[in-house]
């Protein structure tokens, strides 16, 4: 359950309110949510595959970054070369599919899981929300993600103690 504080604050990150996030699942170093696990199905009854959605706008921004310089046709054909990394990215699939069954069924993405997992690198915004969630050696690709951000959240307004202007009803 996501407390009306991490709540009000994600709702100011997204600039929405969030749908279908349960749990706060990374923050950044000052605290802040930066990433929540969600419901496989959203409340409308959308099926939702992104199991750990990312909030901070600033560690969305500098991933797009790394998107948008090619690194994810790099990384698929690296997938095609290393069969140990592949093994490895095979594992983060299977965890994720676990993880994200355990909270329910949603026929419509059975099998699905996110980011291109297990054959090719599509977002690495889910991929790095992966391994914010579970920490070190779990998703490969999300681990090489996140070292290549580097001090993505420093000279920040969050880094600098920034609270939203929202009033969270207790």
């Amino acid at each position: 359950m996501i407390d009306a504080a991490d709540e009000a604050m994600i709702a100011e990150q997204l600039g929405r309110v969030p749908r279908g996030a349960i749990e706060v699942s990374s923050r950044c170093p000052s605290g802040h949510p930066n990433a929540v696990k969600t419901e496989p199905r959203l409340p409308d009854g959308t099926p939702f595959p992104t199991l750990y959605y990312l909030t901070c706008p600033r560690l969305t921004g500098a991933i797009g970054s790394l998107e948008a310089s090619g690194l994810m046709a790099d990384w698929s054909q690296r997938l095609t070369e290393d069969a140990e990394l592949a093994a490895k990215y095979q594992a983060a699939h299977e965890s994720y599919l676990a993880e994200r069954e355990a909270l329910g069924h949603v026929p419509e993405i059975g099998g699905i899981s996110a980011g291109g997992m297990p054959t090719r690198v599509k977002c690495l915004h889910v991929l790095v929300g992966h391994s914010l969630a579970k920490g070190p050696g779990v998703n490969p690709l999300g681990d090489e993600a996140i070292a290549l951000l580097g001090d993505w959240w420093g000279n920040s307004r969050c880094a600098a103690g920034w609270v939203p202007d929202v009033q969270a009803d207790a």
